[in-house]
């Protein structure tokens, strides 16, 4: 018999929609306090999920739900680091 792999849902801090992590890109707050977006999702750290919709990630950062995650305040540079890389790799 053969198992189907269960595929992981995220939530999206932007649009707040469940879906699949692979999907998803993710903003990770590193040990050291660092905020960045982790496009392998594999670096350490606490880690919110974003739509690869630029839209998303406006609406996160209105809403300053990635503060809200990371229970700290983030600058707007940061944020405006991370909407570039997004454009960039789109």
């Amino acid at each position: 018999m053969i198992r189907k792999k269960k595929t992981p849902l995220r939530m999206c801090t932007g649009c707040g929609e469940m879906k699949p992590k692979q999907e998803l890109v993710r903003v990770v707050k590193s040990p050291e306090g660092e905020i960045s977006l982790d496009l392998t999702g594999k670096k350490p750290g606490r880690g919110a999920y974003v739509c690869k919709n630029i839209d998303c990630l406006k609406a996160a950062r209105k809403a300053r739900r990635f503060e809200k995650a990371f229970s700290c305040k983030i600058p707007d540079e940061i944020y405006d680091r991370m909407e570039e890389e997004m454009l960039g790799k789109e």
